[in-house]
């Protein structure tokens, strides 16, 4: 049986175009394609990515910082996502990055989303 998938357009920007690239990398999306319209701002459009179930690859995608209330983390208290299963999202001073990365690198940031 094959796979599945669905396309969805969502206005750019740069934090949503690096946003993207990392559910790419990390197999949460099939593909992507940044397009550049006549406004300034331009499109993301994004294969979504089903098993062959049609279970969507993405189960959940939950917002940790908002305007309001920004989430910060250093590596120490670096969140864990369904116990290493999931993704967390941070803006680092290096950019955006996964959790792993994060720990990687020995930095910290605020954490944007979770990913399952």
């Amino acid at each position: 049986m094959k796979a599945q998938h669905r396309v969805v357009e969502i206005p750019a920007s740069n934090m949503k175009k690096e946003m993207t690239k990392i559910l790419f990398e990390q197999g949460y999306i099939l593909s992507y394609k940044f397009e550049d319209s006549d406004n300034k701002q331009g499109l993301i459009k994004i294969a979504l990515k089903y098993n062959p179930n049609k279970q969507p690859a993405i189960k959940a995608l939950k917002r940790i910082s908002t305007p309001g209330a920004r989430r910060y983390s250093n590596v120490h208290t670096m969140p864990r996502v369904l116990n290493g299963l999931g993704v967390a999202i941070l803006s680092t001073s290096k950019g955006l990055m996964t959790d792993k990365q994060a720990k990687k690198e020995n930095i910290g940031g605020e954490v944007l989303c979770h990913v399952h």
